[in-house]
């Protein structure tokens, strides 16, 4: 079998920009939640498509920010998006999908911690993270676990990471925090470029074994030396983005394997569709419970 992970909130954000508006009953704009319920209704018409989890961040907000003040928030985020994710959280679970909502952790600590959990159970031949979420790459194991851009059409499997990156996947959060990744928002380490990062990385793998030697990094003597001398005073913030970067795999999620069996919608969605303004995609589901 194949499990297949899905990122919610980049869901729901995909959603947002990419549906067109809608009304509920209440006045809400729940666009963006019926476009997500459409897409996971594409998803499951796959028959290979069978045991499924969808992760969401509830709040942005996470552990994280209590570690770094400009790690990403909810601030200047659209109240319209915002104002949908229980809306879309609460659909999803009517789609009869087991859904994680996350407060304390984020939906990438979830899903980590679900790859970790379930990728060495024999009856498992794949996992999937639906997401183009950088941080879970590193997740990537070979061709047993693999991240997919649904809207791009695109599987990045180990051997793509290293093609996309110049590393490997276990080199992913030492990556970003000498690269920066503004989606987090932390900036890096100063004159730390993808192609200098990954010439080093690759070789090195993580920040520790990185040598102080500038004529070991492979870069050209000036540059490396430089490079070195920035990451010499910054180090404590390197350790820190790395460790932003880096998914917890410790989430306490309570479901087995054969809770994500998807068994069909639930009869709530067809309140919930009613709601939301569009009874049309229950016709849609070919099964329920």
């Amino acid at each position: 079998m194949k499990i297949h992970l899905v990122d919610g909130t980049y869901e729901l954000f995909r959603a947002h920009f990419g549906a067109p508006p809608k009304k509920s009953q209440s006045g809400q704009e729940v666009g963006a939640t019926l476009g997500m319920l459409r897409s996971m209704l594409l998803l499951l018409s796959d028959p290979e498509v069978t045991h499924v989890a969808v992760a969401f961040d509830h709040v942005i907000e996470s552990f994280r920010n209590k570690m770094y003040k400009g790690y990403k928030s909810s601030e200047g985020v659209d109240p319209i998006i915002l104002n949908q994710f229980p809306v879309a959280e609460a659909a999803i679970k009517a789609l009869g999908l087991v859904t994680w909502t996350m407060v304390k952790f984020e939906a990438d600590d979830a899903i980590a911690t679900a790859v970790a959990k379930f990728k060495k159970v024999k009856s498992v031949e794949q996992i999937i993270i639906c997401s183009v979420d950088k941080d879970l790459t590193q997740m990537v194991d070979g061709d047993r676990v693999i991240c997919w851009d649904r809207r791009r059409e695109i599987l990045l499997n180990e051997k793509g990471v290293i093609e996309k990156f110049g590393v490997s996947p276990e080199s992913i959060p030492d990556f970003l925090a000498l690269v920066g990744d503004s989606a987090d928002g932390y900036p890096g380490i100063q004159g730390w470029g993808e192609k200098s990062t990954s010439t080093v990385l690759a070789k090195y793998k993580h920040l520790e074994s990185i040598p102080n030697d500038p004529n070991k990094l492979g870069l050209g003597l000036g540059r490396a030396t430089t490079l070195l001398e920035n990451l010499k005073n910054n180090y404590q913030d390197a350790l820190l983005f790395r460790e932003l970067s880096t998914l917890r795999t410790d989430v306490p999620l309570k479901e087995s394997l054969a809770d994500l069996k998807w068994l069909g919608a639930t009869s709530r969605l067809k309140k919930v569709c009613k709601e939301l303004g569009s009874e049309s995609i229950v016709d849609r589901i070919k099964l329920w419970r």
